[in-house]
């Protein structure tokens, strides 16, 4: 194994242990897909989701049941209708939803048995019905009124795992067919969780057909990593007139939970094994997240990041991308420093230096090369660029041997050495025979 392979698994080790001592004593909602239940890898992921039962993270999960409702409603020949995505469910038909309903969440709890873990089937949701919306009476098909947050919450303390089939009722009886997404999205943010999982066959959200956010990163795949609060608001304002589906309505209830006190919704793909875990247990992720919080962000460093920062740029120097600097040279220029930390993590750093003539040079620029992908140099650029706007500078450059393409992209333009401020010129080092681009600054 090489020092490389050795450092990585240090690292995925350390984060692991970050993450289970933060989380333990926290609720989860997880809310599934139906149609992963019969998946090969279904078990694999239930055995996920007791593991992380059984390091004292409170589970709750929402098993969907649409595929299961559609096959027994046609096994008995019955009719159904479905109208903006919501299913018509007659009078008729709520014995069979019933009984597909809680057959899902049994079937969950029987592969929960088998990992030892101890769960329970409740009728802990009081429902009413959705009524008539635009002359459509949807019959039988409900919405969460209350839940019996009490109750649930004592099935969790003593360490059973609830199980919530799609059914609500109302207070004489009667029973309603609930949207399993939205229910999950009401149990997240009554229980107060820390996360609110949908997995699905369909993974993360994909930007294709879709009004993207010029500030959101979207994968070489077309995958869209992460939304702020504020870039998923934007993000459903643009899309709201078009029909899309499962896609915008995750996100949405994504940016309500977020709202309401849910820190982090993630969408991942139950298809990928360990996909939850490592979801979870790394500060990168796979799915979309979608965070209220400052999950990432970019802050000015500080004195105990000095040794992390370093670290960053070794790789870096030994390529000859960036110039060697001592824990002194980043003492005696802390202000200058910006870092991007992740969970408590540093993945990337970089400075804004002054000089005369209202000019600053953006240099240091060090992004961890496993998560090179998502997009984190560019914000710590533009992270910089905002702060040369602040110090009322008239451009920023920088000089580079082998990223000049890349800061191109960023509006950054050829120029001549002659153009740096002169103390700049003084230490320029011939020998590296940088590139120098340069920026405009715009004061707004």
């Amino acid at each position: 194994m090489d020092k490389q392979q050795l450092k990585e698994q240090v690292e995925t080790i350390r984060q692991a242990f970050s993450y289970i001592n933060r989380f333990r004593g926290q609720t989860f909602v997880i809310k599934i897909e139906g149609s992963l239940i019969g998946d090969p890898f279904f078990p694999i992921l239930v055995k996920d989701i007791s593991l992380l039962h059984h390091m004292g993270i409170r589970i709750v999960l929402v098993p969907g049941a649409k595929d299961r409702i559609d096959d027994i409603l046609n096994t008995y020949k019955i009719r159904f209708d479905m109208i903006n995505g919501i299913r018509i469910s007659t009078p008729e038909s709520m014995p069979f939803i019933k009984m597909a309903a809680f057959d899902v969440s049994n079937g969950v709890m029987t592969m929960l048995a088998e990992n030892r873990t101890n769960a329970v089937i409740g009728n802990w949701v009081r429902a009413r019905s959705i009524g008539v919306r635009g002359g459509i009476d949807y019959q039988s098909s409900g919405m969460v009124e209350t839940l019996e947050i009490g109750i649930i919450n004592n099935v969790l303390n003593e360490g059973l795992m609830p199980i919530f089939p799609n059914i609500g009722w109302n207070s004489q009886g009667k029973p309603y067919n609930l949207s399993s997404n939205e229910l999950a999205y009401t149990i997240a943010t009554e229980l107060k969780a820390a996360k609110l999982f949908f997995v699905t066959r369909a993974g993360g959200i994909r930007a294709k057909g879709f009004t993207v956010p010029k500030s959101v990163y979207v994968s070489s795949d077309g995958f869209i990593s992460q939304f702020t609060l504020s870039e998923a608001e934007e993000f459903i304002g643009a899309n709201s007139g078009a029909t899309a589906g499962e896609a915008y309505e995750l996100v949405s209830l994504a940016c309500r939970a977020c709202k309401r006190g849910v820190a982090r919704v993630h969408v991942v793909d139950g298809r990928v094994e360990g996909m939850i875990l490592k979801e979870i247990f790394s500060n990168r992720g796979l799915g979309t997240m979608i965070y209220a919080n400052q999950h990432d962000n970019v802050r000015p460093m500080n004195h105990a990041d000095v040794p992390d920062v370093l670290q960053l740029m070794e790789p870096f120097v030994a390529k000859g991308t960036l110039v060697k600097r001592t824990a002194l040279d980043l003492e005696n220029r802390l202000a200058d420093y910006a870092v991007y930390e992740v969970d408590g993590t540093i993945h990337g750093c970089g400075a804004l230096h002054r000089y005369s003539s209202r000019m600053g040079e953006i240099a240091g620029i060090a992004v961890d090369e496993v998560y090179a992908s998502l997009g984190i140099g560019q914000k710590l650029v533009s992270y910089l660029q905002e702060k040369a706007v602040r110090m009322k500078l008239r451009q920023v450059f920088v000089l580079t041997t082998q990223t000049a393409d890349w800061f191109s992209k960023l509006g950054f333009k050829k120029a001549d050495v002659k153009v740096l401020p002169k103390e700049r010129r003084q230490t320029y080092d011939l020998k590296r025979n940088s590139l120098v681009l340069v920026c405009k600054i715009s004061q707004g």
